[in-house]
């Protein structure tokens, strides 16, 4: 059930350069894509019914919060099904969206190049056309690992095939019902306005579930400008010359400090409370068909204690990220070394574990999040109304998880469900693409592979509820479809004359 993983190889996308004739080769693939997605558009209709707000504004009938990956996919797969009145709203600056180009730091990405999903079974719209006709055929063979920044250019290649409406540096602030539709309340650099969307899909990765912490310990003992987290963007430039502690055993973690070391850092201590670094990743175990595909029909207590596992089982850093690390002396790895006191002096940050002592210029916490919906700015409003796994779930003492019972219970289509059933008939009209329903759904919003089930999963939700709500418009349709197949005066040709009854 686990595949075959890519063994090591060389770190050959160091030296990638593209093929002379690359533009060409994409401009030539981007013209096959579209004729791909106009070939296999059938039926490509529009056909939900608009809805009128009172005072004249555009009511979408899908609003995406999140233009990175999963939002692109979405949008473009809602597209295919013949919803075209789509608005995607991100808040980082277009050709940034997502972490790729932001905070994330790994040299390549952390699935092998095999997986796919983005591409929505078309070849011409995936990465591997996409990379061929960038580096050749021989470099793809030669990979194992899609190079991040690659990855990032894919995927403004692939916005500009799918040409969705996209609306960057807008911020979700909240969203409240209105009527027959949801208001989504941003703010823009020029001030704050109303969204009206009939669907909202709020697509935003990792962070959907709350937010990314920084232990109180340190954040009480230090200057804002001694520590940061790992997955937020951070002036790697700054830290030349400086002495790094990080905490955290991840591959964030690892990530961090050999970027730091490469911007010119003296030294990285990474210092973690286990007694070694684990060794197994158990998310490798998730890559089988069924499993992504069926895992929402396991009932509640099987799918809690999958997350729980997957909670509790860190996975270790990507072999060829731990390779690289190993590889530098001057970063160390430190474990059993959790940090038990953390202070400043004016000039150092003095760390204090139970066997050393490390002074540095600057931490970064490689530590998770919090979870919680009503950290979520872009849920203010709803998120009091959302049904919890803590509200529908109790698991047996011994299986308790105080963090997973943050996390939202949804249904079978990724929408959220009501608190107090009722209160909010609307709620089920959002749903949650991001990883704060990896309990729920599985790892199937978030993942690259995972979006091969996850959205089909989505827009069948999506487009049943849609049609659902015109349904009374289905038999009058059906009545007053005139559209002549043959033209009808031809059609009289071939009955016989009528008989001429004044004459008899």
């Amino acid at each position: 059930m686990t595949g075959n993983r890519p063994a090591p190889g060389p770190d050959i996308h160091m030296s990638l350069q593209p093929q002379p004739t690359a533009e060409a080769a994409l401009s030539r693939l981007a013209v096959q894509a579209r004729r791909d997605l106009e070939a296999l558009g059938h039926p490509s209709s529009a056909w939900v019914r608009p809805v009128a707000d009172a005072l004249g504004r555009q009511v979408y009938d899908v609003v995406i919060v999140g233009a990175g990956q999963a939002g692109l996919i979405v949008g473009l797969a809602l597209k295919r099904e013949g919803i075209r009145n789509v608005l995607l709203l991100d808040r980082n600056p277009a050709g940034y969206e997502g972490p790729w180009d932001t905070f994330a730091r790994m040299e390549v990405l952390r699935t092998p190049k095999t997986l796919v999903g983005a591409e929505l079974g078309i070849p011409s719209l995936s990465v591997r056309s996409w990379f061929e006709a960038r580096y050749g055929a021989e470099a793809w063979q030669q990979i194992s690992w899609i190079p991040r920044r690659d990855w990032m250019d894919y995927l403004r290649w692939y916005r500009a095939i799918a040409n969705l409406a996209i609306r960057n540096e807008v911020e979700v602030v909240g969203i409240a019902p209105l009527g027959k539709v949801l208001a989504i309340q941003t703010n823009t650099a020029s001030g704050g306005a109303a969204v009206l969307a009939r669907r909202i899909v709020i697509a935003t990765g990792h962070d959907g579930g709350g937010v990314w912490a920084v232990p109180d310990m340190i954040s009480d003992a230090l200057p804002p400008h001694a520590y940061t987290h790992s997955n937020v963007p951070l002036d790697l430039a700054g830290l030349s010359g400086r002495r790094i502690g990080i905490l955290g055993h991840g591959g964030s973690a690892f990530d961090a400090g050999l970027a730091a070391l490469q911007a010119g850092a003296v030294s990285v201590d990474l210092c973690f409370r286990r007694a070694r670094l684990p060794v197994v990743n158990p998310h490798h175990w998730l890559e089988w068909s069924a499993f992504l595909a069926h895992y929402r029909e396991l009932d509640d207590r099987t799918r809690w204690n999958v997350g729980r596992h997957f909670d509790l089982e860190d996975q270790p850093p990507p072999r060829h990220t731990f390779d690289r690390a190993s590889a530098e002396p001057r970063l160390r790895i430190h474990g059993h070394s959790a940090w038990r006191e953390v202070a400043w002096n004016g000039a150092e940050i003095e760390v204090k574990t139970d066997y050393e002592r490390f002074a540095f210029d600057f931490v970064i916490c490689a530590t998770g999040m919090h979870y919680g919906l009503e950290r979520r700015p872009e849920l203010t409003g709803v998120a009091d109304k959302i049904a919890l796994w803590a509200d529908r779930f109790t698991p047996p003492p011994d299986e308790a998880h105080a963090e997973l019972s943050k996390l939202p219970y949804l249904g079978r289509h990724f929408e959220f469900l009501e608190k107090h059933p009722g209160t909010a008939p609307w709620l089920p009209h959002i749903y949650a693409f991001n990883f704060s329903g990896f309990v729920s759904m599985g790892p199937v919003a978030t993942s690259i592979t995972g979006h091969r089930y996850g959205v089909p999963r989505l827009v069948r939700g999506i487009t049943s509820s849609l049609f659902l709500e015109q349904a009374d418009a289905v038999l009058p349709s059906l009545h007053a479809f005139a559209e002549p197949e043959i033209n009808p005066d031809a059609a009289t040709m071939y009955s016989p004359a009528a008989p001429d009854i004044a004459a008899k």
